[in-house]
């Protein structure tokens, strides 16, 4: 049986177009959130979905399911893929990512 605990995570990257590694975490996470502050994007990804999946929501407001290069869990954080809206050059992402 669990603790009930609900541990949840913050903090931020600079990126640099390709695929990276968040290990901060210290836990393998049930939901992740991406929020890309230049670029304006937001992407969701949960443990009902694939990995390297994500719900991402661009500028315009346009909402589209990615099925590859978005957000895949490991087993102490997860990998932001190298999807060109979330994952800019020079770009900073903040995160939350939920146990």
């Amino acid at each position: 049986m669990g603790s009930g605990v609900n541990r949840m995570v913050t903090g931020s990257v600079v990126l640099a177009g390709t695929a990276y590694n968040v290990r901060t975490v210290g836990f393998r996470p049930r939901k992740v959130e991406l929020m890309n502050s230049t670029g304006l994007v937001l992407a969701r990804w949960q443990s009902s979905m694939p990995d390297a999946s994500a719900m991402k929501q661009v500028t315009a407001g346009t909402i589209s399911y990615v099925t590859s290069n978005g957000i895949t869990p490991l087993s102490d954080g997860f990998t932001i893929g190298a999807d060109s809206d979330i994952n800019a050059a020079d770009e900073r992402v903040h995160f939350a990512a939920w146990e």
